[in-house]
């Protein structure tokens, strides 16, 4: 069984957007991107979340175009093969 890893991750301070590559069941093969912001809890262990403040949205923006950017012009193809 093969670990299910993101094709692309590109991150901004706090912030990440992981580009997947997603089969269904009839075969077709489609992409999502996820976005979430890490932080320290109060005992200093590492979490993620998707609940967003207000200055993070900036990053935000700049990851969701960077990942719009990688899905569009077709660079995900070259980049399964480098990572892999």
């Amino acid at each position: 069984m093969s670990e299910n890893k993101p094709i692309k991750k590109f991150g901004a301070g706090a912030i990440s957007a992981s580009v997947w590559k997603n089969e269904l069941k009839d075969g077709t093969e489609i992409n999502a991107v996820t976005i979430e912001r890490r932080y320290q809890n109060k005992d200093g262990d590492w979490q993620s979340t998707n609940n967003l403040r207000v200055n993070d949205l900036p990053r935000v923006a700049l990851l969701a175009q960077k990942a719009y950017e990688f899905l569009v012009c077709g660079k995900h193809d070259e980049a399964k093969e480098v990572e892999e």
